[in-house]
């Protein structure tokens, strides 16, 4: 039996099961954290030590926010391809709407379908009236993933990482 590691909520969407996070995600996290070519690519690749510290970290946002990454699974598999969710680190201004892809996950709408159920649970179950994305300005494709969900930059960088845009996410319509 797995035992959940959080009170997350399980959201469904078309294709995807947006979960909690369990101990067996870990090493695919750490897979993709030190040695994906996207995050090399960005100078993010970190050790396996930093990674089981950011897995840690996204278990505790839900238990000190409410909030914090969901795991993606393929409806009808069992192995993540991702996380989607909200983070609020303590230095940070607003609530970040963030997503990444397991490698092979990319291209397929995956994090815009997520995207979009997170930010709609987080403006019903958490009140909130506006989310952010920071995004590195050199990363065109989560740039991408941003203007599919609406969200708009006006080329504002955050002050907590100096090469990440400031995205706006609107509200979602009643």
């Amino acid at each position: 039996m797995t035992i959940p590691l959080t009170s997350a909520p399980v959201l469904e969407t078309e294709r995807l099961i947006l979960r909690g996070p369990l101990r067996s995600d870990l090493p695919e996290l750490t897979h993709f954290m030190t040695s994906s070519p996207r995050m090399e690519a960005q100078g993010e690749a970190i050790s396996k030590e930093q990674a089981w510290f950011a897995f840690l970290t996204g278990v505790g946002h839900w238990q000190w926010h409410g909030f914090g990454f969901f795991t993606l699974v393929e409806r009808g598999q069992s192995r993540p391809i991702g996380r989607v969710g909200l983070l609020k680190h303590s230095n940070w201004p607003k609530v970040e709407l963030a997503w990444h892809l397991f490698e092979g996950a990319e291209g397929s709408g995956y994090a815009t379908e997520a995207g979009q159920a997170v930010r709609r649970w987080a403006y019903q179950e958490h009140g909130f009236n506006q989310l952010v994305s920071y995004i590195d300005h050199k990363n065109h494709r989560s740039q991408a993933v941003a203007k599919r969900l609406g969200a708009k930059s006006d080329g504002t960088r955050a002050d907590h990482e100096p090469d990440a845009e400031v995205w706006t996410h609107l509200p979602e319509p009643i």
